[in-house]
């Protein structure tokens, strides 16, 4: 390209959408508004075909070229925003207490949208482009709701991209790595019950405190003496819960916390050693313990072919020395990897420049990044589908 005239002449009206969608988040599968706003523009743009509640309130855009018949391409966002009070002073601050848009699914909503408009326009490629707008990616598996829905077989969908902003990255880079990028996030409770009684008597208790104490640090061990120091895993116990009073020992105590890694022989060994560590301990202790293991996003795997294929993409648009090639794996999950479980494709990160880092109550997605995400997608369907 790199940049085209028409999308640099698009991108302040995209940026209008993306700070509309970011004064009205909304959370999880109930995206009923943004769902509606995603609608409205793609049967506005002319989409061949505009399909709603996939995966409960996604939305679908199919956009034939005019070039011929050839294959079909999936291009993925989020629209779902975050639990979070925002502590920005926008002219477009969030409208709906306790909820803003802290990860910049606002941005990556518009950027496509934009990629759409620009597509219908112009469809100078042979195939077809499936722009899909999904919802709950935080926390909610809309991913999974969207492709057990029959997301890729209705769509014939071969090929699935999806893209992320990334605070600290500058604006024009892009960051990408074949294999694992994003690891699985799974969440786990314990329940672990003793016998409560006056803190002064501790021999006429059995003390969970004390147990899930030994639980703990015995969770540690996983990471630190039975996965190899090379393979990363984490396993993290974020809540403590347990006792009303000084002079009490409680019933019970409450864990919870969650567990990562980026294979997925480590995740489903860490979920068998969870499993003994705190059943055994726990009776070591005398006590007794329910366990409630949630799995949840699996790992986020970018296949090879396609992760070179966005790299030359994304090298097109901002040139060789901005697109860093290979980056470390993050601990961080993302349920995209549902959709790249059921096709090849490739998650690129672009960069967001120097803000305030996702999930913080002054995050705001930067709209200087619009006209190069908007770019890469125009790009990205354009060399998949020469004519």
């Amino acid at each position: 390209m790199p940049i085209v005239n028409r999308i640099a002449e698009l991108a302040d009206e995209v940026a209008i959408w993306r700070q509309d969608i970011h004064q009205n988040p909304e959370l999880m599968f109930d995206v009923h508004r943004t769902a509606g706003i995603v609608t409205e523009k793609l049967k506005e743009f002319g989409c061949d075909e505009v399909v709603t509640g996939i995966g409960r309130t996604g939305v679908v855009g199919v956009i034939k070229g005019r070039k011929g018949e050839g294959p079909t391409i999936g291009l993925r966002a989020d629209m779902d925003a975050l639990p979070i009070p925002e502590a920005t002073n926008v002219a477009y601050k969030s409208r709906n207490p306790g909820l803003m848009h802290a990860c910049g699914h606002d941005g990556h909503t518009a950027m496509l949208l934009g990629a759409a408009r620009y597509l219908t326009e112009t469809r100078n490629f042979a195939g077809t482009a499936v722009v899909i707008f999904q919802p709950a990616e935080e926390g909610g598996g809309g991913g999974r709701e969207m492709v057990q829905d029959g997301l890729m077989d209705r769509f014939r969908v071969e090929q699935v991209y999806g893209m992320h902003n990334a605070p600290g990255l500058p604006v024009g880079a892009f960051a990408i790595r074949p294999g694992p990028a994003l690891a699985s996030a799974d969440r786990f409770e314990a329940t672990i019950t003793g016998r409560g009684g006056h803190a002064a008597k501790p021999h006429d208790c059995i003390d969970p405190i004390v147990a899930g104490a030994q639980i703990v640090n015995a969770l540690q061990t996983i990471a630190s003496r039975e996965v190899a120091p090379l393979d990363s895993i984490v396993v993290s116990v974020t809540q403590f819960h347990a006792g009303t009073a000084n002079n009490i020992i409680p019933e019970a105590a409450h864990l919870t916390g969650t567990i990562r890694a980026l294979k997925n022989e480590t995740r489903a060994y860490a979920k068998t050693r969870f499993h003994e560590i705190v059943e055994h301990v726990a009776a070591l202790n005398r006590c007794k313990v329910s366990i409630d293991f949630e799995d949840g996003y699996p790992v986020t795997v970018n296949h090879l072919a396609e992760t070179e294929f966005a790299t030359q993409v994304a090298r097109d648009i901002v040139g060789a020395d901005k697109v860093l090639y290979g980056i470390p794996p993050e601990m961080g999950a993302e349920d995209f990897s549902y959709m790249l479980e059921a096709r090849p494709g490739a998650f690129i990160f672009i960069g967001n420049g120097s803000t305030a880092g996702l999930h913080h109550p002054e995050y705001d997605f930067n709209d200087k990044a619009i006209p190069v995400g908007v770019s890469y997608w125009a790009r990205l369907v354009e060399t998949a589908l020469p004519g």
